[in-house]
């Protein structure tokens, strides 16, 4: 997928927080240790460095949602943060994203913190983390 296509069904995925630009795509595209992960209707965009990896954002079109391309792709990404020598996994999910929060939970990721309107007022960040040691006992 190209930067203007990621930009394009990140659009369509979320209004808050706001979409990504087709320039701040290829600015990411462009970063040490970032990747993109895609699917039939999806993308992640990931990043891991000097041990740690995060999960940067995680889109599937409104049409393919609930046919486990969402699972899919988090769980593509814990097996490629790993290859990439990560062994701690964290993201920001919003507080009112109950379908990402769940499937993130199922997935053995632990809420961890809250950031108090991360993305704006009134829109909470939920931290949460994945440690490979979690991820063998917890799923």
């Amino acid at each position: 997928m190209t930067p203007a296509e990621l930009a394009a069904l990140h659009r369509r995925c979320f209004t808050t927080p706001r979409p990504w630009s087709t320039e701040e795509f290829s600015a990411l595209l462009e970063t040490p240790g970032c990747f993109l992960l895609t699917c039939r209707g999806g993308f992640l965009l990931g990043r891991a460095i000097a041990g740690e990896a995060e999960l940067l954002t995680l889109a599937v079109a409104p049409e393919a949602r609930r046919q486990g391309y969402g699972r899919a792709l988090a769980q593509e990404f814990t097996a490629r943060a790993r290859l990439m020598g990560a062994s701690d996994l964290f993201l920001e999910v919003a507080a009112d994203n109950l379908p990402a929060h769940e499937l993130y939970s199922a997935l053995g990721w632990r809420e961890t913190g809250r950031r108090r309107e991360y993305y704006g007022p009134g829109l909470d960040a939920i931290v949460m983390h994945l440690g490979f040691s979690e991820q063998q006992e917890g799923g």
